[in-house]
Formats: C-alpha cells, sequence, structure tokens
C-alpha cells in the first residue's frame, strides 16, 4: 500500500502534507481565490475559521496514515495548491482510494490537476499492484462525479444515506478503476500529458476524452 513517497511528474509533484511546509501556502491559496468557502461544500471539514485553524486541522492530517494526505505542489509556483490523499487501504484485497481531494481554482482544470491524480493512479495501480482503486463523492457533486468520468473510473452506482456529514444526508457515488483496465488508461495518460498536446500557453490541443476513447477501441 502507499506508503508516503513523493511522487513526481512533468509540471506537478505531490509530498506527505506537513503542516509547517506547506500549511501557509495551502490557507493562502484557497483564502485569496475562494473567499465564499464553496470549496468545502462536500467536504467532511471547512471552512475554516483562519490560517490558524486550518494549520491545527492540517497538523492532524499529517499524523494520520490512513487516509494519507499528500500536498500537491505544481511546479510552475513551487507552492502547495491542493490536496489529496490515499485512503481506506485494504493491503489484503489489493484495494485503495483516492480521496479528500481539493484544489485552489488557480490550480483546477490544468494539465498539473489532472497529472497529479494520474500519478496517485499510477503509483497504486501500476507500482504497487492494487487490484482496484475507488472514487467516491457526494451524490450532489456533479464536479467531482465529472471529474471521476473523465479520468476513466466506472461509474458502479448510489450508496442511499450513507453518511451525515455537517448535519444532513449524503448519498455516495462509488466509482471504480481496475488493475485490468490500467494499463489502456496509462497509455491514454501518456499521450495526453505529452508536451506536444499542449500548446505554448498551457492549454490542451486533444482532450483526454479522445485519447480514452481510442485505448478502449484498442
Amino acid at each position: 500500500m502507499p506508503d508516503g513517497r513523493a511522487l513526481f511528474g512533468r509540471s506537478v509533484t505531490l509530498v506527505p502534507a506537513v503542516a509547517a511546509h506547506h500549511g501557509r501556502d495551502l490557507h493562502d491559496c484557497f483564502a485569496a481565490t475562494d473567499p465564499k468557502g464553496e470549496i468545502w461544500t462536500y467536504m467532511g471539514y471547512g471552512p475554516f475559521a483562519g490560517h490558524e485553524a486550518f494549520e491545527t486541522w492540517l497538523t492532524g492530517c499529517e499524523a494520520s496514515r490512513d487516509p494519507l494526505f499528500y500536498a500537491i505542489v505544481p511546479r510552475t509556483s513551487g507552492k502547495a495548491e491542493g490536496m489529496a490523499a490515499f485512503m481506506r487501504m485494504e493491503p489484503a484485497h489489493g484495494v485503495a482510494e483516492i480521496g479528500n481531494i481539493w484544489m485552489a481554482p488557480p490550480l483546477q482544470k490544468t494539465r498539473a490537476a489532472t497529472e497529479a491524480l494520474y500519478l496517485m493512479m499510477r503509483h497504486t495501480l501500476g507500482e504497487l499492484g492494487c487490484r482496484r482503486l475507488e472514487w467516491k463523492c457526494d451524490a450532489l457533486n456533479a464536479a467531482s462525479r465529472k471529474a471521476a468520468d473523465r479520468l476513466g473510473f466506472k461509474f458502479e452506482g448510489i450508496f442511499e444515506q450513507h453518511y451525515v456529514i455537517k448535519g444532513r444526508n449524503r448519498d455516495t457515488a462509488w466509482f471504480a478503476m481496475l488493475d485490468r483496465d490500467w494499463p489502456a488508461l496509462q497509455e491514454a495518460y501518456a499521450a495526453w500529458l505529452a508536451d506536444e498536446n499542449f500548446d505554448a500557453d498551457g492549454g490542451q490541443k486533444q482532450p483526454l476524452c479522445s485519447f480514452i476513447e481510442v485505448a478502449g477501441r484498442n
């Protein structure tokens, strides 16, 4: 199972979240770009009253091993701009989940954002030999469900009344990616992430879905 090693990509690096190193950058990036706290709508935590409250929460994350929290650091800024975690890890069954994903608006819908999640998929399904990688989100979270579908996860259904979070019911949408699907998906990601697929401003020339569709037909 994931052990906290750093994950390196072309445009982004993932490192274990450390409050002393990443707390200020993480807090400032969402405080400056999401003043209404919309990023926390479907999360089990947040919004935070200020930097001190956020760093206290992040200190608790630092000590956790499941979830195992990572800071997402784009190479363009060199600063943490989001987080994600490996969680619900079951070594005996070869199962893990990617969750607790949040990214400040400047990071969202960028090459680095997609590559960050690709690195987590590659680490579990490719390097560690997991059999199953899961993605779960609030069934009302349309953006997260759309992201899971775009990334190649398969929708498996809705778990109704799964949790009570922030005083309200949460139905959970379940998605998964299996080891047998990974070789074709990895080829699709490699093609999408190639430098020639991006223009001088960092915009994609062809969307990820087009490469996944081709991989699925081969």
